[in-house]
């Protein structure tokens, strides 16, 4: 006999992070949703965010605030790298709010020094990174391998020495 509370179908699980090469626009998009989606589930206790302008990046969408919302939580952690923060302000209002929300959480540098091309597109987490390596035509490696992981963030980490605060959760006037 059957409970009549518990549905026939399973719930799907969720799909495990993928690995490897992998091209497209759409599928960045998506991947970017999926990596913030784990997070919240699995509870990443930091995560590092780098562009030049993360115009292409879909911050402002529902799902992925929805996603940023259920990961935020005291202990975790936010780094947000960019050339420039104009463009993300202007095409991400969700995500702006939300910076604004949980400015405790998040730390945003500027690297105005770094040309638009210089500045690593990349997802990091102490888990699995995503990296564009052609954000022209959308060319991106997805890994869990301690090794890449450890080079991106020494990358980043060079980048952020670079940088200065930028993307303020709020502007104080007189």
């Amino acid at each position: 006999m059957t409970d009549p509370l518990t549905p026939d179908t399973p719930e799907a699980a969720p799909q495990p992070l993928p690995e490897g090469r992998l091209s497209g626009r759409r599928a960045f998009v998506d991947l970017v949703r999926q990596a913030l989606a784990t997070a919240a589930r699995e509870g990443w206790p930091r995560i590092v965010l780098c562009d030049a302008d993360f115009a292409d990046w879909p911050l402002g969408d529902r799902e992925v605030v929805a996603s940023l919302n259920a990961w935020s939580a005291r202990g975790r952690s936010m780094h947000l790298l960019a050339h420039d923060y104009s463009v993300l302000r202007q095409t991400h209002p969700r995500f702006v709010q939300w910076r604004v929300t949980w400015s405790h959480l998040v730390e945003a540098q500027a690297c105005g020094s770094a040309s638009v091309d210089e500045l690593p597109s990349v997802l990091w987490s102490p888990v699995w990174t995503l990296q564009r390596l052609d954000t022209v035509r959308c060319t991106m490696v997805a890994s869990r391998g301690a090794d890449r992981r450890v080079a991106l963030q020494e990358q980043l980490h060079q980048w952020w020495l670079k940088s200065s605060p930028a993307f303020p959760a709020s502007t104080l006037g007189l």
